[in-house]
């Protein structure tokens, strides 16, 4: 339990799924570690509870519900589909969801020892999900923004976690990311939130993404930050050599916002370190890598 929030037990989730979803009442549930926003617990073998914690509203799990299951079916990776639906209730009055699991070990805990793979997996990933959105699509969140825009969540990370011997190098990164024009491209559908917790791993390769709460229409450069934050040294080159859509920009861009996304991750690390609310001390380790693949370009 965190600070006010209503402590979700194993308890709570079977009598939600008996009050709204009975035929599912019997499987067996186990909290699953990790999660910020949302508490997830494996339903049975195949599906997954998603209760709405952190979130302040249910707007992310109610966007995952309406284009999950359309983006799912063209993506070559698995990703979590809604099944089901829970409604607040006086037992838990958020919204919370039924997916499906999607099997793998979050690559926070886990390890790419087939780099090839991964790189051409995750260009193969994204090609088929940056494609032009609809009108209606998603827009207008943090994690759609122009590098200049968010400077001040750059400044945040970089007092709390840029290593001194490196910082030159990291602002240089950032200040040429925010000196690049706008993305001018059509609006194509984004993860918007890809880093080592959000993709999952089995065999030594990339299995699957999750946590499309970020979901938006916007900026392809969001995601392709993810070559550094996600794949080996060297991954990002072949990545881009696969996925051929991209101009100097757009590179400059996404290697910006890998540089800021790895300050998070070490920010995070560190208040895990220090016994922080929400802290991750595993992810100290993996934004400190990430941050000399950024450092070290293609």
């Amino acid at each position: 339990m965190i600070e006010s929030e209503i402590e979700i037990t194993e308890n709570l989730v079977r009598e939600l799924l008996r009050e709204q979803h009975p035929d599912l009442a019997d499987l067996p549930v186990r909290e699953v570690a990790g999660g910020w926003g949302n508490q997830m617990w494996r339903l049975g073998p195949k599906l997954a509870v998603r209760m709405q914690r952190m979130d302040s509203g249910p707007e992310l799990q109610l966007k995952e519900r309406r284009w999950l299951p359309e983006l799912a079916a063209r993506l070559p990776l698995p990703v979590p589909v809604p099944v089901r639906d829970g409604v607040p209730s006086e037992r838990f009055p958020k919204i919370w969801t039924v997916m499906s699991w999607v099997e793998g070990t979050p690559l926070d805990h886990g390890g790419i020892t087939r780099g090839d793979h991964a790189a051409d997996t995750l260009a193969d990933f994204l090609g088929a999900l940056h494609v032009p959105a609809p009108a209606d699509a998603p827009t207008a969140t943090d994690f759609s923004l122009h590098p200049r825009d968010c400077t001040g969540g750059f400044e945040h990370f970089f007092r709390d976690a840029a290593p001194a011997d490196l910082a030159e190098e990291i602002r240089a990164v950032w200040d040429e990311a925010v000196d690049t024009p706008e993305w001018a491209g059509p609006a194509v559908w984004v993860h918007g939130d890809l880093h080592p917790a959000n993709v999952v791993v089995a065999d030594g390769t990339l299995a699957g993404v999750v946590d499309f709460g970020a979901l938006f229409a916007g900026d392809p450069a969001w995601d392709l930050a993810a070559a550094w934050l996600l794949l080996p040294a060297g991954g990002a080159a072949r990545f881009f050599d696969r996925y051929v859509r991209v101009d100097e920009a757009t590179v400059r861009r996404a290697r910006g916002l890998a540089a800021m996304k790895c300050l998070f991750l070490m920010a995070m690390g560190l208040s895990g370190d220090r016994g922080l609310p929400g802290g991750k001390p595993e992810w100290g380790p993996v934004g400190r890598s990430a941050l000399d693949r950024v450092l070290h370009g293609l």
